[in-house]
């Protein structure tokens, strides 16, 4: 069962999703989930895309994914820190310190 427009269609919604809530949310810990999520959505796009080829998933495509995933992890981790720092220096997380509620 290898239907490559559903998966076309997942990666276009969860991308969908992840652009509508880092545009809305103006908490730091949202808008890093939903850069997350927007990754995760064109790793989707590569692994289908390097399926449609040949009807097999490609080794390189394989471990171009594999890469990006370990580097978003990585770019994940140090954003996180900087959310931390940023914490510990203004006591809020969000980018309008008069928000309280972090929408």
């Amino acid at each position: 069962m290898n239907h490559p427009e559903i998966w076309m269609l997942a990666a276009a919604g969860l991308f969908g999703l992840g652009l509508y809530s880092l545009i809305i949310a103006r908490h730091l810990l949202r808008q890093l989930i939903a850069i997350k999520i927007m990754g995760s959505a064109v790793f989707l796009v590569l692994v289908v895309t390097a399926g449609l080829v040949d009807g097999s998933l490609d080794g390189i495509a394989q471990a171009l994914v594999l890469t990006g995933i370990v580097i978003a992890v990585a770019a994940i981790a140090f954003a996180l820190a900087l959310v931390v720092s940023l914490a510990e220096t203004t006591g809020s997380i969000s980018l309008n310190p008069d928000d309280d509620d972090g929408r």
